[in-house]
């Protein structure tokens, strides 16, 4: 079965099965493999959660024409939100030590003790422990779901231009 002639609905699916497994194996580092989430890294497992949830929602509805790239632009949203959040985690990892800032407070006391807007701006001005780099297959994480959010990002934009086969005649 070539995934390049598959469906729209298929596509998509598949998408969705890729979101989850990526979100599995993020699950699987911190609880197995003992690797620790930072703010950032959170953030971008909600960029997966998003790009699955419309990944899901347009496997599971199948529209035709300008619905397809309706769901496509949300799944795209959420590539975005994930490539902002892991190309700036990749830039403060790159940072010489001196320049790294401080640790800051867990994620859910920021959320308890602080109004939105000031959980976002100081996540993404990054703490110390955003700058620890562990790697996976020698590359940082956050590489990974920077290449990730990239394949799924041309995945879903595939999908939706795709032409359906056409069919035979008897």
């Amino acid at each position: 079965m070539n995934p390049f002639r598959w469906s729209y609905r298929v596509s998509f699916a598949v998408g969705c099965l890729i979101c989850v497994a990526l979100l599995a194996f993020a699950l699987y580092a911190e609880y197995v493999l003992g690797m620790e989430p930072c703010p950032l890294c959170i953030f971008q497992r909600i960029g997966f959660i998003v790009m699955a949830v419309f990944f899901l929602i347009g496997a599971i509805h199948g529209p035709r024409a300008g619905g397809r790239w309706f769901y496509t632009g949300l799944v795209l949203l959420g590539a975005l939100f994930g490539l902002a959040t892991a190309g700036r985690h990749l830039w403060i990892q790159s940072l010489p030590s001196d320049q790294l800032p401080s640790c800051g407070p867990n994620l859910g006391y920021m959320f308890d003790a602080f109004p939105l807007a000031k959980v976002l701006k100081m996540v993404f001005t990054g703490s110390g422990e955003c700058a620890k780099v562990q790697p996976i297959l020698g590359l940082p994480m956050p590489f990974w779901t920077l290449l990730w959010y990239i394949l799924l990002s041309v995945w879903a934009i595939r999908a939706t231009l795709q032409r359906a086969a056409p069919r035979l005649r008897l």
